[in-house]
């Protein structure tokens, strides 16, 4: 298998083959599989990595993992392989992730949108929300500016051009930062800053930055909460109108043992729980004590806080969004986080900023600091000197600025591996919560008469009941344990159904504390006995199944007395 390094970001041939390599390294672990097409035609790989000789990924528990829906989030891809390596090498060696590929299976899918990330890990990038399919029309604007790596350096930057009703400034004590122009200020140097691109049909006057073409975020198109385009922006003309979004919306459906779901997506260095649009007092008083309990682990692990997106990470306070890969929750009631990987203010030593908010106002102390940062630790990666150019429409400007692509959307190269280095833990501590069905017992007992009494008694062991969550019981989407018996040729059922509906089974997420006031009426509702009749000869075998399309499946085969 060819050497993984985690300090850059793999286009799509190489993130393809390196896929496949680990199915060719690790045969008993890991199998690869495209689940559907991109818009321009590229495979959309999902990784399934369990333990093939303790059963089938579908029998088991499993946990779904994605990234890069969004086209420049390519840490999100990454945060994916580093996941699959993580797995894959310490099966064996790390106690949890034995047990986990041992009981449970992970669906990896490191990239949802590979024509966006194409575009954006080009020589001469392209930067699009997310598709590349042109949305809501087909024709670019006549004018205005392109954004696009105008000067051939590899980077889209920004564009300095002095104005004297410039919104900008330099910083009175760091001339290379600039900052917002105070409210009443006259008489000073001031700035227009734009994009780094080119113009068409400039007057020479007036200018606006063009709407790409491509203007579907493919993380609005999910079935959930969908809104149309005069309500939420990019969300496609129907839900799952998108190829890479239909593709993970039939492969979750189709595999209804996932229990659980992360989605890895950049940046602000937080863990994002739901609703987006409704606030935690909607929400199931269960799911969201279980929601507190996995995203203070979270915190524990990542160092990331945790929070709801509709109370503290809204775009604006007015507005909520839908349509996106909360869609398992809102829908399925299976658990899922959003992790916007790195954030470059705390990295700068801003502790206390407001998610969204900060990006609307901060002060100007706190680019000081992180232009600080960049030069102390980066080597002035994250902002670059502004340098002349005679640009073809606009004449002489300075390019220069944040480099938003390779130190904000993304941990710099040099601090990526760390960065991916947080999640793996989490991410196995919560496939491990999981609902799981285990054999208790199973006996056949003679009754007389050419009679026997078959009993099967499963329990669920996991730390969630086997419905997972309240949300799906309440939208009717998950089944009750399924008792099955299969009988050799000449036996008869006396008693009971050849296929039986028990019910849900409880977990551990739920019992109080030790001095609570409450007392526990159904001790063993994590338990459930299961009791057939048959009449059958001596010898004759029998086969029993129990199973649950979340908590997974026991079989048991047992000799009649």
């Amino acid at each position: 298998m060819p050497a993984i390094v985690f300090d850059r970001f793999y286009r799509y041939a190489e993130l393809t083959e390196l896929l496949h390599a680990f199915a060719r390294e690790y045969p008993d672990l890991v199998t690869v599989e495209s689940i559907g097409k991109s818009h321009e035609g590229r495979d959309i790989w999902v990784a399934t990595i369990t333990n093939a000789k303790t059963g089938p990924a579908a029998d088991k528990p499993a946990f779904w993992v994605d990234g890069n829906i969004h086209a420049t989030e390519v840490a999100g891809s990454a945060a994916n392989v580093y996941l699959l390596h993580t797995l894959a090498t310490q099966y064996g060696n790390d106690a949890d992730i034995t047990r986990a590929l041992d009981t449970r299976a992970f669906y990896i899918c490191p990239r949802i949108n590979p024509d966006g990330a194409e575009w954006a890990l080009a020589d001469r990038p392209k930067w699009v929300r997310s598709s590349t399919r042109p949305y809501p029309h087909g024709e670019e604007d006549v004018e205005g500016l392109t954004v696009e790596d105008v000067d051939g350096d590899g980077r889209i930057l920004q564009m300095r051009i002095a104005d004297p009703n410039g919104v900008w400034k330099a910083h009175p004590d760091e001339p290379r930062l600039m900052i917002r122009r105070d409210p009443a200020e006259t008489g000073g140097s001031y700035y227009r800053i734009v994009p780094e691109g080119t113009v068409e049909n400039y007057d020479g006057y007036t200018l606006r930055v063009k709407k790409p073409v491509q203007g579907l975020d493919l993380n609005r198109n999910f079935p959930a909460s969908w809104r149309q385009e005069f309500e939420q922006m990019g969300a496609g003309p129907y839900p799952t109108s998108e190829p890479e979004v239909r593709a993970v919306v039939d492969f979750v459906v189709r595999h209804p043992n996932i229990t659980g779901a992360t989605t890895f997506h950049t940046w602000s260095g937080v863990l994002l729980r739901p609703f987006e649009h409704q606030p935690d007092e909607e929400m199931h008083a269960e799911d969201l004590w279980v929601y507190q309990a996995t995203g203070k682990k979270g915190t524990e692990l990542t160092g990331y806080p945790n929070i709801s997106v509709y109370e503290e990470f809204r775009y604006h306070p007015k507005m909520v969004i839908g349509g996106t890969f909360d869609w398992v929750y809102e829908h399925l009631g299976i658990f899922v986080w959003v992790v916007e990987i790195w954030s470059p203010m705390r990295e700068a030593g801003i502790a206390d900023y407001k998610f969204i908010d900060w990006f609307r106002d901060h002060p100007p102390s706190d680019d000081l600091a992180i232009l600080r940062w960049s030069d102390e630790a980066l080597g002035g990666l994250a902002h670059q000197p502004w340098r002349p150019f005679d640009h073809p429409q606009l004449g002489r400007v300075e390019i220069g600025g944040w480099n938003r692509f390779h130190a904000f959307s993304n941990p710099p190269p040099n601090l990526l591996p760390r960065e991916l280095a947080r999640f793996p833990e989490w991410i196995v501590w919560q496939a491990l919560l999981s609902p799981k069905l285990e054999l208790v017992h199973a006996e056949a007992t003679a009754q007389g008469g050419g009679n026997c009494k078959v009993m099967l008694v499963v329990q669920n062991t996991g730390w969630l009941p086997s419905y997972v969550s309240k949300r799906a019981l309440e939208r009717k989407v998950v089944r009750g344990v399924v008792a099955e018996i299969a009988l050799p040729e000449g036996a008869t059922l006396v008693q009971g159904k050849r296929r039986m509906e028990m019910g849900q089974l409880e977990g551990r997420a739920y019992k109080h504390t030790g001095i609570s006031f409450w007392p526990d009426y159904h001790v063993t509702d994590d338990r459930m006995k299961i009791e057939w009749v048959v009449h059958g000869e001596t010898g004759a075998r029998v086969e029993l199944v129990a199973r649950h399309e979340r908590a997974g499946t026991v079989r048991v085969a047992l000799t009649l007395p």
